[in-house]
């Protein structure tokens, strides 16, 4: 068989720091599928075909932001009240007409991410005509709705109208609480802002808030991470995401650096290398674990069973999701599709046909793929690997058998205890779960194996 560092590591005394060299991507995965056209009238035969899938999500798209963090690489349009008055006014048109087609009506939903973006920059009416939408479609009885979002601008008549329209779960990006870091990384809001809003927020009956760190940002020292870990505790949210920063093409990070210069704090340039930033992993997981916080996946605890974690666990599973609005992503009928992102042709495409005689969502999706043969078991790999424990029983025995060799490997570098049929990956093999992911799939692609793609 064939191996390589990238698809088991290195060995070495301390693997958390030193497996791998960095982060290999954002996500992993693996694609046999191929680019498809579709037609105006194939997509709308789509629609008129109920769905087969056992579970089903909606994903909401709002393309708007009011200012451009330094490490974001994905700004697609500043928020104008008025684009994004009209955006929504069409999207929740699309919504409706797609809870009464074959296709939208035939199952119900078991949870809805509005994302971006930042879905809170829009108005409290805004906000609660989406969410009346959203309550056109089934909905299983315990459905999971999250609407994503920063804390600056979401104020209580927004927070009221999301409650009051069904959403159930608010995801915030919080990154750092350190204000300088902030400041350096575009982010509004001091510290102190935040932990006040976020204290005031989580102490709603029954809502799930959550938020996301990002580790490694310039300015971010060890100290003023450990300061942002106490500070999620104090605040009293029932969910985190702990993210680490990686260097992403097209950001304002990354043209920086192009030309020589760093996005920090003014009173530092400090900047985490990878080892450093292993290590805040590290305490950041003994942190929430010390204090009795439950891991759902390597980059998600939560303080109890309020906070869910629905619609991020079951993406990773290939589960159906219908995408609405412009650059949202998902799968029909086990078709991956992402609808393109140019806001005039979005518009342009639903004006075109008129209201009397549309009958399902305007928009054929800029891209569609076949669907992928081996989807089922990719998920099974993923989703084992995200939380950290796979149980090669769910595999095919041929497919158990022929990867481990692959596993003995990450066994013997210290990133996985192997003991068959249960692979548990060790704090150091959570951190690199992306390689580690990356790895399997690179095996598999040097090592065929036809049955690896048996149910």
């Amino acid at each position: 068989m064939q191996f390589t560092p990238t698809m088991t590591g290195i060995n070495s005394p301390d693997p958390l720091q030193h497996a791998f060299k960095v982060k290999s991507a954002p996500h992993a995965g693996r694609s046999n599928s191929r680019p498809l056209t579709l037609d105006s009238q194939q997509w709308q035969q789509w629609w008129q075909q109920p769905s087969q899938a056992t579970q089903r999500a909606l994903y909401i798209h709002l393309p708007f932001c009011r200012k451009r963090c330094s490490f974001c690489n994905f700004f697609e349009n500043g928020t104008n009240p008025e684009k994004v008055s009209r955006y929504v006014d069409t999207l929740v048109e699309q919504l409706l007409i797609a809870a009464d087609t074959p296709l939208g009506n035939s199952r119900a939903f078991d949870t809805v991410y509005v994302g971006g973006g930042t879905p809170t920059d829009m108005q409290a009416d805004e906000i609660f005509r989406l969410g009346e939408a959203i309550q056109r479609f089934k909905l299983v009885d315990d459905v999971e709705i999250t609407l994503e979002g920063r804390l600056n601008g979401f104020d209580d008549d927004k927070w009221q109208a999301a409650n009051q329209s069904g959403f159930n779960r608010f995801s915030f990006g919080v990154q750092s609480f350190d204000t300088d870091v902030r400041i350096a990384a575009g982010r509004f809001d001091d510290k102190t802002v935040l932990l006040n809003r976020l204290a005031e927020l989580s102490q709603h009956p029954s809502a799930s808030v959550v938020i996301d760190l990002i580790f490694g940002l310039p300015g971010q020292t060890m100290d003023v991470w450990q300061q942002d870990l106490q500070a999620v505790i104090e605040t009293g949210v029932h969910g985190v995401d702990l993210y680490q920063l990686i260097g992403l093409s097209g950001s304002r990070m990354d043209h920086a650096k192009g030309k020589g210069k760093v996005i920090a704090p003014a009173n530092s340039q400090y900047q985490a290398d990878s080892q450093t930033r292993a290590n805040m992993y590290a305490t950041g997981a003994n942190h929430f674990e010390a204090h009795n916080w439950q891991r759902l996946s390597s980059c998600h605890w939560r303080r109890d069973a309020r906070e869910r974690s629905i619609y991020n666990t079951l993406a990773k599973s290939g589960i159906e999701i219908l995408p609405f609005g412009a650059g949202a992503g998902g799968s029909i009928h086990g078709h991956g599709c992402m609808n393109g992102r140019d806001l005039k042709q979005w518009h342009q495409a639903h004006n075109s046909t008129p209201d009397t005689v549309q009958t399902v969502p305007a928009q054929v999706p800029q891209m569609i793929m076949t669907p992928n043969p081996s989807a089922a078991l990719d998920a099974v790999i993923k989703r084992g690997l995200d939380t950290g424990l796979l149980d090669t029983r769910l595999l095919p025995a041929k497919l158990a058998k022929h990867l481990t060799p692959l596993f003995e490997q990450w066994q013997h570098n210290g990133l996985a205890d192997f003991s068959s049929p249960l692979l548990s990956l060790t704090l150091a093999g959570r951190f690199w779960n992306v390689n580690l992911q990356t790895g399997l799939f690179e095996f598999l692609a040097a090592n065929p194996l036809k049955q690896d793609l048996a149910a």
